[in-house]
């Protein structure tokens, strides 16, 4: 948003300065300009959902290990790239279950809070069933998540310091 109001006032200005470039050129820069931001990288859903995968994981090692700070650091990745998702991802039906998703990271936000392993499990558990469900209400119920058995990283230590 910021780069397409920089690029109009950028064009407003060249129009108002004397000796300006004729209509045709603007429009050539405009075009030009649209075109390259037309196509400016953008993560696709599914890079989106690998990032989360890899934070979901590393927020079970965490919370099993009772590292707190850093269970929370990982539910913070995890909502970040979810709005990142309804950002950049507006274009996708599937967007429109996320709101399934909210309750169950609330609920982890809640142990990680009380520092209480015993519910920081069974949010766990919910969360991960909730994404299956939202990939089962978008039909990518092929994609099933699981509690992790080993860690994403060997060069990651998940116990506090």
């Amino acid at each position: 948003m910021k780069l397409t109001l920089t690029i109009i006032i950028a064009v407003l200005m060249a129009s108002c300065m004397p000796g300006r470039a004729p209509k045709q050129d603007l429009q050539q820069q405009i075009d030009s300009l649209n075109f390259q931001l037309a196509n400016v990288y953008r993560p696709g859903l599914g890079e989106f959902m690998s990032g989360i995968q890899v934070h979901h994981a590393k927020l079970w090692f965490a919370g099993k290990e009772q590292n707190w700070k850093l269970a929370l650091f990982e539910l913070d990745e995890i909502r970040e790239t979810l709005g990142d998702i309804r950002k950049y991802n507006t274009d996708r039906p599937e967007i429109q279950s996320l709101p399934m998703i909210d309750r169950p990271l609330d609920s982890i936000a809640k142990a990680i809070e009380q520092n209480d392993p015993q519910r920081f499990i069974s949010s766990y558990i919910l969360l991960t069933n909730t994404c299956n469900s939202c990939h089962h209400t978008t039909k990518h119920e092929f994609n099933v998540i699981k509690v992790p058995d080993t860690p994403p990283f060997t060069n990651q230590i998940f116990k506090p310091q």
